[in-house]
């Protein structure tokens, strides 16, 4: 419908304001758009007469030429009346006179508009919204009124509250507006009704309808404005809409019965327009229905004329103070007796704190600096006692205005975000977005965005900011995340970069408020490298500290010191953790790649910012890898814990995470590796130990060490591969020894050998063996098991080998096979000069069997300790048969065992595990057959040192000592 009518709107405007599709209220003969410049994008409403509007609804009058005539003069007067009231709105300039934007103008079909500041609806507007709220739900919809939203997201009706003090701050404004008319503008306004009164987005009450104002009778002011025919104004003409005359329930009698025009008559219409703010309806008691003749006959009855006896004819109770000082002296029949302008404003109905406040508020611009200070000092106690309404629509805009004096900035935000926590949620959001936040923007970031030298400190705007800073929280509670994004983070910022260490540290303790409004890549992209550039250049130790619990924040944790402490040892149960946001955290590659190492480049040692590093730290044990962890954070780690300043506690608190993570890391590789191990790796068990040779002694890890030996000699043509290959030439039995070694163990696989092959490979045997008893075969050891007791010793016959020192064998081995025994990679030496090998590994080894292949393969041995040999009756080891009892003793699957050939003769060895030395010339004690133990150094080097001392006396008894040995069998 209304966009048929803005078609025909040819006027600045219609193209130069952008118009709501739907009047936001009426009055009168006005509709009223909400509107916004197009140039500009500031609010205004649009006032709007269609001519239409003044076509009678009925048929009116039958048709004739001198009806049609009178009845377009009659239009026409109506039109220069509405021209009139814009008019008077251009001439007028007041707070209490409602604002002018754009002077009236016609449209295509004769309708009229003009734009004036933004209203949200008229004062009989509200009243009746008013009376339809009690008829649908009772008294108590006087409370409050509905907020109506458009589809697209504007406001049709804004919030409005109608109580005491709204009506005081509103007759204030109306007293305030008739002194300027009567006083100032030298006028009558003839028509103050609820259709004259506006209520703007301010919640301010302003004066309009200035369609009949005069100048009064006998003013000497000079004027503009033309005087009114009372007797043309008064009578009702039935051809034109009432709404466009003047309203006689409202009027002075000064009008109707005295046809006298005196600012006195607009006081007695103030009087009926204050008994229908409190009346139900909320109408004038007065009703005439346009007629004179009525309006006279209720006047000739005092019980018909509202007076104090008759509660002003009003259906509800009114407020002492109205009844008793206020409406007798301004409903009274002679002007003489009423208030003027300016003593309705004194009144004892308006002696209030709040209403002086708001009086105060009004007229601050006035006010010397120092009022204005003490003013907002004190405010705040005064704030919770005002309506919710009159702080969003009054108190927090007039406070607004003020934030352009930087002297009052910092006492003046600190009253603002009080208004805003008052107010409920919805509508403190909505007045914080749309009031505030603009102001914060033009307050702080008007300068600070300029490139170039960096602008000069001013300590007040510095102060005002701080005040923005400590209450963060409230501003994120009542911002949107794009809206904090565009409008507050840039404030932020620029605190964390200002000189001033007290921003500085302020800022970053709003991080945990903060967080959780902003999205993830605006916390990384924007707002970590303001904070790391921060803590990596300040020299100051307190913003290293707070910098360093921002991390905490940012790496997920709590920054709270006592967050962390309470055991519930002290009777008091320990806090709850707070539930952290989810988004408002780093990442694991910001935290590793770009956190860390700003902890690692920390120059200072002070325990403070050791202490505080250390709490990032264990957020950052959280997250990061086990491997990082250990290549990265443990070392450095490590070095803060070691700091020369920390004390005792504060160096057990660092040894606790390090213990920590160590078990982490400890735990996850160990779960890795078995998984691994689940998943088809080859076991790690004993036998992969064995396949190698047994641990220690010279098996397997002592030969390997010699071979490698040898071959670093060997390649490098040094003279200890040489001299032992020389001794090895030299001393034959050595070369029978090794070949002997080399010929019945060869080298075994490196995977573990199966139960059937060990079985199945044949075992050396002597030849004066005896078949085994049938027992089975001892349990076999581990490579990691401990050497078996022997249950007695056995002696080997105390020959005359005094040139050798007994020899102790370096591994002892029990109810081994011949695949699973120790294996022996070097040949048997003698010890010192002069002396042979010792023959006691051909003697009695009780259960040990340490002779036969089944169980030693090739002994090595040791040097002996001296004094730790014993000597043995060689006659009572022969009368004994032990050798016998030992041979008997072996298993029935050993080859028989030969006895080696002399040493001139060339070949491979018969032996099937041992080599056996001639024995000396003369006798020597021989050590028991204990400990098979042998250390590294009697390897193939120190055989082949001592090899050319022993052979001489080697080659003379051989065949000597052999005889001897079959005499025993």
């Amino acid at each position: 419908m209304f966009s048929s009518a803005l078609k025909s709107f040819t006027s600045n405007i219609s193209s130069n304001y952008t118009l709501s599709p739907h009047p936001n209220s009426t009055s009168g003969p006005w509709k009223i758009y909400d509107a916004k410049k197009k140039s500009t994008g500031k609010a205004a409403s649009v006032f709007v007469f269609e001519k239409k509007s003044l076509e009678p609804s009925s048929g009116g009058m039958s048709g004739g030429r001198m009806n049609a005539a009178s009845l377009k003069r009659a239009h026409e007067e109506v039109l220069e009346r509405l021209k009139k009231e814009a008019s008077s709105l251009a001439r007028l300039r007041h707070p209490s006179i409602l604002e002018l934007a754009e002077p009236v103008e016609e449209t295509r079909h004769g309708g009229l508009m003009f734009a004036t500041e933004p209203v949200t609806a008229s004062l009989a507007g509200l009243l009746q919204e008013k009376d339809d709220q009690e008829k649908a739900g009772g008294v108590g919809g006087r409370r409050s009124r509905y907020v109506v939203e458009e589809a697209d997201g504007g406001r049709r009706r804004r919030e409005l509250e109608i109580d005491e003090l709204e009506i005081q701050k509103g007759l204030i404004q109306i007293g305030k507006g008739l002194e300027f008319l009567h006083e100032s503008a030298g006028l009558v306004h003839g028509n103050l009704t609820p259709e004259a009164i506006f209520i703007n987005a301010k919640s301010d009450w302003k004066i309009s309808g200035l369609g009949f104002s005069s100048p009064p009778e006998n003013s000497t002011k000079p004027t503009s404005v033309a005087p009114i025919s009372l007797s043309e104004v008064l009578n009702y003409d039935a051809r034109v809409p009432r709404f466009v005359q003047l309203n006689l329930d409202y009027a002075s009698p000064d009008f109707v019965m005295d046809n006298n025009v005196t600012p006195s008559a607009d006081m007695f219409s103030l009087g009926m327009l204050i008994i229908a703010l409190y009346n139900s309806p909320h109408r004038s008691p007065l009703e005439a229905n346009g007629s004179v003749s009525s309006y006279k006959r209720l006047f000739s009855s005092s019980s018909s004329v509202p007076s104090q006896t008759n509660n002003f004819l009003s259906s509800q109770p009114l407020p002492r103070d109205v009844v008793s000082g206020l409406l007798p002296r301004l409903i009274t029949r002679r002007p003489a007796q009423r208030l003027d302008a300016r003593e309705f404003q004194q009144a004892q109905y308006f002696d209030n704190i709040l209403v002086s406040t708001i009086r105060f508020l009004d007229s601050l611009p006035a006010k010397t600096p120092n009022e204005k200070s003490q003013f907002m000092r004190g405010l705040p106690r005064i704030l919770p006692q005002f309506p919710k309404s009159v702080l969003e629509k009054k108190v927090l805009p007039a406070l607004l205005e003020e934030t352009k004096d930087r002297e009052l900035l910092a006492l003046v935000l600190q009253n603002v975000f009080k208004i805003i926590v008052a107010m409920p949620s919805g509508t403190g959001k909505r007045s914080f977005t749309d009031k505030v936040i603009p102001r914060l923007r033009d307050t702080f970031l008007a300068t600070s965005g300029a490139k170039g030298a960096a602008p000069e400190r001013d300590s007040l705007k510095e102060a005002g900011l701080m005040v923005l800073l400590e209450n963060m929280s409230t501003v994120a509670e009542n911002s949107s995340g794009k809206e904090f994004k565009d409008d507050i983070l840039p404030i932020i910022q620029h605190a964390l970069e200002s000189p001033t260490h007290s921003l500085v540290d302020a800022s970053l303790r709003t991080l945990p408020m903060i967080l959780p409004i902003l999205d993830f890549s605006t916390i990384k992209n924007e707002l970590f490298p303001v904070i790391a550039n921060v803590f990596s250049k300040t020299s100051s130790m307190g913003i290293k500290i707070r910098g360093l619990e921002a991390f905490v924040t940012l790496c997920g944790g709590s920054s709270d010191p006592t967050a962390s402490q309470g055991d519930g040892l002290d009777g008091k149960m320990p806090e709850q953790p707070k539930a952290k946001h989810g988004s408002a955290v780093l990442d694991k590659y910001s935290i590793q790649e770009k956190v860390v190492p700003l902890l690692k480049a920390i120059k200072t040692k002070e325990p403070a910012v050791m202490m505080a590093a250390l709490n990032v730290f264990k957020e950052v044990g959280k997250i990061a890898d086990s491997e990082y962890l250990a290549m990265e954070v443990l070392p450095i780690l490590w070095q803060f814990s070691l700091g020369p300043l920390l004390n005792l506690q504060q160096f057990q608190s660092y040894m606790t995470l390090i213990k920590s993570l160590s078990a982490r890391i400890e735990q996850e590789q160990t779960r890795k590796l078995q998984e691994l191990s689940s998943n088809g790796a080859p076991p790690t068990g004993s036998n992969d130990f064995m396949s190698f040779g047994a641990v220690g002694g010279t098996n397997g890890t002592a030969a390997a060490n010699g071979e490698e030996t040898d071959f670093e000699a060997l390649v490098r043509g040094g003279p200890g591969g040489s001299s032992s290959t020389a001794d090895m030439l030299h001393d034959p039995w050595a070369s029978s020894a090794a070949s002997s070694s080399s010929t019945t163990l060869p080298s075994r696989p490196a995977h573990p050998r199966s139960s059937s092959a060990r079985q199945a490979s044949p075992a050396a045997a002597f030849s004066w063996s005896s078949p085994p008893p049938s027992s089975p075969a001892p349990p076999r050891a581990g490579p990691l098991s401990p050497p078996a007791q022997s249950a007695s010793r056995t002696m080997t016959p105390d020959h005359a080998l005094s040139a050798f020192a007994p020899l102790t064998p370096s591994t002892t081995t029990t109810g081994m096979n011949a695949t699973s025994a120790s294996s022996f990679a070097q040949p048997l030496q003698p010890t010192r000069p002069g002396a042979g090998l010792s023959m006691h590994s051909l003697g009695s080894m009780n259960s040990m069997n340490v002779l036969t292949p089944s169980a030693v393969s090739t002994p090595s041995y040791t040097a002996p300790v001296q004094n730790q040999t014993s000597s043995v009756n060689w006659g009572a080891a022969t009368s004994s048969n032990a050798w016998q009892s030992t041979a008997q003793s072996r298993s029935q699957a050993q080859p028989a065992f030969a006895i080696p050939p002399p040493p001139q003769q060339q070949g491979q060895s018969a032996f099937s595990g041992f080599s056996i030395a001639p024995p000396p010339a003369s006798g020597v004690r021989v050590g028991t057959a204990g400990g098979m133990g042998m250390g590294r150094g009697m390897g193939m080097g120190m055989g082949m040192g001592m090899a050319q001392q022993a052979q001489q006396q080697s080659q003379q008894g051989q065949k000597q000592e052999i005889d001897k040995y079959e005499s025993l069998l």
